[in-house]
């Protein structure tokens, strides 16, 4: 008799080992390894919206900060002739300014705020798709033709420049009076 409460302690004792085991080693979705997997999940979804909005404001490509000197901000053409959209942010006195350059399918370097008459308040810029710019915020299209040529509504806001030499050439107090966009 003995015998039996000794197997059956230790049955108890395997039972016991089980259960702490089963507990660590629960199935994802259930008790600490659940908590894992929407810690995870979160800091994923995070970096994938992060990255998202990278795109939509940045065309991707990212926002290189130029500067002013002289009253003029100097980008070298050999930089823009790509027919890709670049984007760049001035730091201007209420803040950062955004705007694109790109070179236009007839050929002009063309440049606009990363921000229009209509949609500026969403701060969602535009992003480039082959000869088009799209709003971030409506989705309408804008032939690279267009840019600095119309202007109003949700067209890309005019930004004047000039070619002179190696270097497109921004007035950085035109830059500035952009600023209300941003």
């Amino acid at each position: 008799m003995s015998k039996k409460k000794i197997n059956h302690n230790a049955h108890n004792e395997n039972d016991t080992n089980t259960d702490k085991k089963s507990s660590v080693l629960e199935p994802a979705g259930q008790g600490k390894g659940g908590k894992t997997v929407l810690i995870g999940a979160a800091v994923g979804i995070l970096i994938f919206a992060v990255v998202g909005f990278s795109v939509l404001s940045g065309g991707g490509s990212g926002f290189s900060v130029v500067k002013a000197e002289a009253g003029v901000v100097r980008i070298p053409v050999s930089k823009v002739l790509d027919s890709q959209a670049h984007y760049f942010t001035y730091k201007g006195q209420k803040g950062n300014i955004n705007f694109f350059v790109l070179k236009s399918s007839d050929g002009v370097i063309r440049a606009a705020f990363d921000a229009c008459d209509v949609c500026y308040r969403e701060k969602k810029g535009y992003r480039q798709e082959g000869d088009y710019m799209v709003c971030n915020n409506c989705g309408q299209r804008f032939a690279s033709v267009n840019i600095n040529e119309i202007k109003g509504g949700c067209n890309p806001a005019p930004l004047e420049r000039a070619v002179q030499g190696d270097h497109l050439v921004l007035n950085a107090q035109h830059i500035e009076e952009g600023a209300w966009y941003f």
